[in-house]
């Protein structure tokens, strides 16, 4: 099955629960002994299309709905075709044949849920389909790095998010130093200290790490949960992680037509585990700390990506160094801010419990003496008033850039905001199909793709804010390319 994703067709009357309808998916698809995270989209008709019984399933199990008129469906061959359904919504069976309208063959044959005292509201059918012919196939492990790198091109880099012009000539200076010091075994003491006063810690609560992608390893190995939700669009290595370490991983996806913001009663109750980024990569959208501290339940973890708040003016809404918030895990990185993406550098803030957890997963000297000499000085006070020098320079920067952008709309283009990182989502029409990234790179710019990341598409593209002098060439590069 690893060369195939399920494709759900789901029937529904009118006004049924999300619950009769998500449970009912579920269960059919565990029954027949399928992976729930293979499941790539649910199917249905066009007049079913914004039953919110249906719709709320889709967005449960983060995964996109398409939708078919009955004409299309009314040539499918079902097994189990039903004059009533025919006479209701012109097709003979909804559920099997929304399954089999992209083509594949039918796993599980249409399903009825069973509700306690009332006649089934819901019916399901499963089929699969090779991978890649279906809509949510999303190459979690692809970032921004790979836009840039083995084809030799010489692209001004629009596609990493890490600041330009780093690491300062001071940091670098201290990294080097510390290399006299490489005979002897990596002592992380003095900068878990050091980072636990930077956010008013005692320093058990703190745990260094080799990035943040380290740390989404151990949190994903280490913590026994059983019902881990993902908020997307996001950063997708928590999936990843996830998945690798054998969870099934629900997601959550926000919508665009909302700008990507978090309602916290989008998640369900049973996610023991959350996962959401704050300011969120890829969209750039802040949310408030409070709605964030909303998702905070007893037996629930709450992990927090806070990877970019160094990169907000005040760090408004940061969670860091809060231990109100029951099961808060805050991960922050060095390696944005500070050009330190070479060096792997990053930490965790949680309870003393949940530290001991992780840190039991890490193996030996997990981080190493360069990189304790620079989380130790990337927390202390001179750099920290040089992070929010920068910060406010970022923020400029983003302006000249959102105004540039502000005029390319009559072309189609559209950006996410109010945008609070350092980069910008942009809806930019055919950024695949028409090949604009590509047609981009001839220019000499790259730019990050959005179609790995659920709950985006081809059209979208995430752009690294830079100095305005870069911004304004490539702006000049966009134009051409869409009016060409």
């Amino acid at each position: 099955m690893e060369d195939v994703v399920l494709v759900v067709g789901v029937g529904a009357c009118e006004d049924a629960p999300v619950e009769e309808v998500l449970g009912l998916v579920r269960d059919t698809v565990r029954e027949a002994g399928l992976s729930e995270g293979a499941v790539a989209e649910l199917a249905t008709v066009d007049v079913k299309g914004a039953e919110p019984g249906i719709v709320g399933a889709a967005a449960r199990l983060g995964v996109p709905l398409v939708t078919y008129t009955a004409a299309e469906l009314s040539d499918v061959t079902v097994p189990n075709p039903t004059a009533r359904s025919r006479a209701a919504v012109g097709t003979p069976s909804v559920a099997e044949a929304a399954a089999l309208r992209g083509g594949g063959e039918l796993l599980v044959p249409k399903r009825k849920s069973a509700p306690a005292g009332r006649p089934a509201m819901a019916t399901c059918a499963v089929a699969a389909r090779p991978r890649g012919t279906a809509a949510a196939s999303f190459d979690l492990r692809h970032h921004g790095d790979a836009e840039v790198r083995d084809d030799g091109a010489d692209l001004t880099d629009l596609a990493v998010n890490v600041r330009s012009d780093t690491p300062p000539a001071w940091l670098k200076e201290l990294i080097a130093a510390s290399l006299d010091d490489l005979a002897a075994y990596p002592d992380g003491r003095e900068a878990r200290e050091a980072v636990a006063a930077r956010h008013g810690l005692a320093p058990d609560r703190v745990l260094l790490t080799a990035g943040a992608a380290e740390a989404f390893v151990l949190l994903a190995r280490a913590l026994k949960v059983r019902h881990p939700y993902v908020v997307h669009p996001q950063f997708t290595e928590p999936e990843a992680a996830l998945r690798d370490a054998g969870h099934e991983v629900g997601r959550v996806l926000l919508r665009e037509e909302d700008g990507f913001r978090l309602d916290p009663a989008a998640v369900p109750e049973e996610a023991d585990l959350v996962v959401v980024g704050n300011p969120t990569n890829p969209t750039s959208v802040l949310h408030p700390a409070a709605s964030i501290a909303q998702l905070a339940r007893p037996g629930r973890v709450l992990v927090v990506d806070e990877a970019f708040m160094d990169a907000v003016p005040g760090e408004r809404e940061a969670l860091a160094g809060r231990t109100d918030v029951p099961g808060l895990v805050v991960l922050r990185s060095l390696t944005k801010t500070w050009g330190l993406a070479g060096l792997r550098i990053g930490y965790v803030l949680a309870d003393p419990e949940t530290i001991g957890a992780l840190a039991q997963a890490q193996p030996l000297w997990p981080v190493s003496t360069p990189a304790l000499v620079a989380a130790r000085a990337c927390v202390g006070p001179r750099a920290l008033a040089e992070a929010g020098h920068a910060a406010h320079r970022v923020a400029s920067d983003r302006t000249h850039l959102l105004a540039g952008l502000a005029e390319l709309a009559p072309l189609g283009v559209r950006v996410v905001g109010p945008a609070e990182g350092p980069f910008l989502l942009v809806r930019v029409p055919g950024a695949a199909a028409a090949g604009v990234r590509e047609r981009l790179r001839g220019r000499g710019f790259a730019v990050r793709r959005g179609d790995t990341f659920p709950g985006l598409g081809p059209d979208w593209v995430r752009l690294a804010v830079r100095d305005r002098g870069t911004s304004s060439e490539f702006l000049v590069a966009l134009a051409g390319v869409l009016r060409g």
